[in-house]
């Protein structure tokens, strides 16, 4: 089925928040929202706290899974975005720091003032290994009844 990658990059755009799942070294799972930019369908960034729990997890097991949706969609009417990821701090500041920038509202700018080792806050990266859109129970283009997870690709 063709068209479905469309998907990914309109709910990259329309959504401001992700939900991070991250688990520590005993596998306690753990997930936080967390304001967002993607720099593409395969690479997001964000910042926190070094010392916050999903950041501390990170730092042990960089494997993570993050969902993008927006919250306020009508029951039946939700669209999803599921990704696996490998998650770490952030290696190209400056397009971090451009691409975060860019989706937040004026004065509301990160500068180097803000980010470790002067500010509280690091720059996260997740760069992004598999797609997956929600499909919803009794999609007509499918023979579902439940709602369920489907992977996709970039349309060749």
């Amino acid at each position: 089925m063709t068209g479905l990658w469309e998907t990914v990059p309109r709910l990259l755009g329309d959504n401001r928040y992700l939900v991070l799942a991250t688990a520590d070294r005993q596998g306690r799972p753990w997930a936080t929202p967390v304001f967002f930019a993607a720099l593409d369908e395969d690479r997001l960034f964000w910042v926190s706290a070094p010392d916050s729990r999903h950041s501390r997890n990170i730092a042990e097991r960089p494997d993570v899974a993050i969902t993008v949706f927006d919250s306020h969609a009508p029951i039946g009417g939700a669209e999803a975005l599921y990704l696996e990821a490998t998650a770490g701090p952030a290696d190209d500041l400056l397009t971090a720091l451009d691409t975060l920038n860019a989706r937040v509202p004026p004065g509301k700018e990160l500068t180097g003032d803000n980010l470790a080792p002067s500010g509280p806050l690091l720059v996260y990266r997740a760069d992004v290994r598999r797609h997956f859109i929600l499909i919803g129970g009794r999609d007509s283009r499918f023979d579902n009844v439940t709602d369920g997870r489907l992977p996709v690709t970039r349309d060749q």
